[in-house]
């Protein structure tokens, strides 16, 4: 196992926190992590499975934290856990065989769509009107959980914006959106980190202590989101999600 130096140990744990706190609420944390991987030097196989490391460590202890203080609808999203992991699964062995640069455009389409639909819907998630599901939200869940899971393991980018969204348009507030999103990202960021480890792409010298890291970046990120609740949550969410936009621009122009 390779172990970072003393200036890289502490290029991690810095970065590490710093994303966990702000993926804790809304995800892109990857906005940080992997381009801070790459630049310590790791080669690109080990950079994805790396931060699927550091990423599962961090999103359970979001989850745990969100559970905790009932910010999560746990009947539901228990259910949804398994398509989440499963898509996951897939997304990632189909990462070797299939080029994911061809997603990049409609990622960014769809980021737009999100962030212009949240800006207009003032009001959207201020307080819950969730009262159940219909077999049309039904369809819907079963359809983005897996989906999105499989996303997660394939290219990744944008994972957290999309779960929000979709318990957006559920009927959910701002909070217990990200609460919820938080249970199936951690059930893709888990089905991803097996099948990196199974392919030996891990560098777990420096997954851990950024990992390690994570885990309070996570924990005082979604204490700070609940105690704060939408008025915090939402200008994040918006603000993450047009990052990502200008992230995967650039990547487009540049290529």
């Amino acid at each position: 196992m390779e172990l970072p130096s003393l200036e890289i140990l502490l290029l991690l744990i810095a970065t590490g926190f710093i994303a966990a706190f702000v993926d804790s609420v809304v995800g892109g944390g990857g906005l940080i992590t992997v381009p801070a991987l790459l630049a310590m030097g790791l080669p690109p196989q080990l950079v994805l499975g790396t931060n699927k490391l550091a990423s599962t460590m961090s999103s359970l202890t979001s989850t745990a934290s969100f559970l905790l203080s009932g910010k999560i609808e746990f009947k539901l999203v228990a259910k949804l856990f398994p398509l989440s992991f499963v898509g996951a699964i897939l997304g990632t062995l189909c990462v070797n065989a299939i080029p994911s640069e061809f997603l990049k455009p409609l990622v960014v389409i769809m980021l737009i769509a999100v962030t212009i639909y949240t800006l207009m819907k003032k009001n959207w998630g201020a307080a819950s009107t969730y009262k159940g599901l219909t077999t049309k939200k039904v369809i819907l869940l079963i359809v983005a959980a897996t989906g999105i899971g499989f996303y997660d393991g394939f290219f990744g980018p944008g994972t957290g914006s999309f779960l929000i969204f979709v318990f957006l348009l559920l009927g959910f507030d701002f909070v217990r959106a990200s609460g919820n999103a938080k249970v199936l990202n951690f059930g893709s960021n888990l089905a991803s980190f097996i099948a990196f480890a199974m392919l030996g792409s891990i560098s777990y010298g420096y997954g851990i202590p950024m990992g390690l890291s994570m885990i309070v970046g996570a924990l005082v990120g979604s204490r700070v989101a609940i105690k704060r609740g939408a008025t915090y949550v939402k200008p994040l969410f918006i603000g993450i999600t047009i990052l990502l936009i200008g992230k995967q621009v650039w990547d487009l122009l540049i290529k």
